[in-house]
């Protein structure tokens, strides 16, 4: 079936930021702005733990557990990017049911009960949306609902996602095959991140690596 909207919008993650520690030392490729294969538990990422979920570093991968139906969490390295970028992450569910979402944040801004962003999520039972978080309002923006997809590989296993925050242009891509595009104009810059939740089922959980910010 195809996946609409949680009318409860999102639930806030108040976790504590950390302060990113992660090298800026500009790396080898000079398209790449920011990288992390999670491999060290200090790169400035969200860690918290409370009765509804879970984030934080986890032998070398970034988890995100959410235990509840209808929530969503989301995180950032703490960073800023200004113009157009490209968010890649390899994404693998390791527990709980396929009616879930996750994905890729760009351009997050705002208070951290009231955030601004664009979301790229599909779902483990094969689905894809372009989204947009306004003053923590969420709706659709690449379709009415969550569509079906064949590029989105379903169960336990891996994705890789890519979103490219070009100008206006907004797309998405799953295992390399374009899934969703979009057209807004509200958000030019901001922080990246990760995302996960779930619709009407109790619990999702995923674990991300290989984290690169790049320039188109």
């Amino acid at each position: 079936m195809q996946k609409k909207l949680i009318p409860l919008l999102f639930l806030l993650l108040l976790a504590t930021l950390a302060c990113s520690v992660f090298s800026d030392t500009a790396p080898a490729d000079e398209n790449i702005l920011f990288q992390d294969d999670f491999s060290e538990s200090n790169s400035g990422w969200d860690s918290a733990e409370w009765e509804d979920g879970f984030t934080g570093y986890s032998d070398g991968v970034y988890r995100m557990q959410v235990k509840v139906p209808s929530y969503d969490i989301w995180a950032n390295p703490s960073k800023n990017f200004d113009g157009d970028v490209r968010v890649e992450v390899d994404a693998t569910k390791i527990g709980g049911e396929n009616d879930n979402n996750f994905g890729l944040i760009c351009r997050y801004s705002g208070a951290v009960d009231a955030p601004n962003f664009y979301y790229f999520n599909i779902s483990s039972d094969g689905y894809a949306v372009i989204g947009k978080v306004s003053e923590g309002d969420q709706e659709y923006i690449s379709s009415e609902q969550m569509v079906p997809s064949d590029a989105v590989s379903q169960g336990n296993v891996s994705n890789k996602l890519r979103a490219d925050c070009i100008g206006s242009t907004l797309t998405f891509y799953v295992n390399g095959q374009e899934v969703a595009t979009a057209t807004d104009t509200a958000y030019t810059s901001g922080d990246v991140g990760l995302m996960a939740g779930t619709f009407d089922v109790s619990s999702t959980e995923i674990d991300f690596d290989n984290f690169l910010v790049s320039k188109p």
